[in-house]
């Protein structure tokens, strides 16, 4: 199954806590981790989250602010976020594809306005206020079975196929294949439900096997590896590597 590598925390700063929970059985199918990242004390100087495209949508609650809150995903780069020098998020990251959410209220990005949607996402992040990461997650998982109830999120069959046939698919008609669709049908249902076009998509699915250390599953060469993980991170992968933890 699709195991994304979206976050890259810096090394060389100790003082920030970043944790990953998976969702029970019964919710992976549209979620893949319960996110928890916060300062334990504040920093020297801001703090520069280097967040890799991954093709999911995050529900992003600002624990400082409880009335910052929202819907977000990333395109098909990658983007540096200054989180200034005290910060405590929780996210929720949904697998590609299973959002149905009004596209009007998904940001791309960094969130940092006050909430203003439809979902009770600010009553949510209220909740939240003083618990740990351990006693939260079950108000978590409330809040994305009610999602599931009124049909905001959904199992989406076309990914799921293709997550199933990643190490398989090396261009996009491969990819069109292992859903079982046309490369036009593929080219509607990826945009309406992912908001990608198949080839950024693929793009997306390359890098994040990159970060599983087989590059070659999905690059014709080192050099084309290379160049393809330095235009998406602006990073070459050893650089990369020396400087996050993913």
């Amino acid at each position: 199954m699709y195991d994304p590598k979206g976050n890259g925390k810096e090394r060389t700063v100790d003082t920030v806590q970043f944790l990953e929970v998976e969702p029970p059985l019964h919710l992976r199918s549209v979620v893949h981790r319960f996110l928890d990242l916060k300062t334990q004390v504040p920093l020297e100087e801001d703090y520069r989250f280097h967040a890799l495209p991954d093709a999911c949508t995050y529900v992003i609650l600002d624990q400082l602010n409880p009335k910052v809150a929202g819907v977000t995903r990333l395109r098909a780069s990658s983007k540096e976020l200054n989180l200034g020098r005290s910060f405590h998020f929780i996210n929720i990251r949904f697998l590609p594809g299973v959002w149905q959410g009004d596209r009007a209220q998904v940001s791309h990005g960094l969130v940092e306005e006050a909430y203003s949607g439809d979902l009770p996402l600010i009553a949510l992040n209220q909740s939240l206020l003083g618990q740990d990461f351990a006693a939260l997650q079950s108000t978590l998982i409330h809040f994305v079975e009610d999602l599931l109830a009124r049909e905001i999120v959904i199992a989406n069959p076309v990914t799921e196929k293709i997550f199933r046939q990643m190490d398989e698919i090396h261009s996009v008609a491969d990819m069109a294949a292992a859903a079982g669709l046309s490369p036009r049908q593929l080219q509607r249902v990826l945009k309406n439900t992912t908001g990608f076009a198949p080839h950024d998509f693929l793009k997306v699915l390359r890098l994040q096997q990159s970060l599983l250390g087989e590059p070659s599953l999905s690059y014709a060469d080192q050099s084309h590896f290379i160049h393809s993980f330095r235009k998406a991170t602006g990073y070459t992968p050893a650089r990369y590597s020396k400087k996050f933890d993913v």
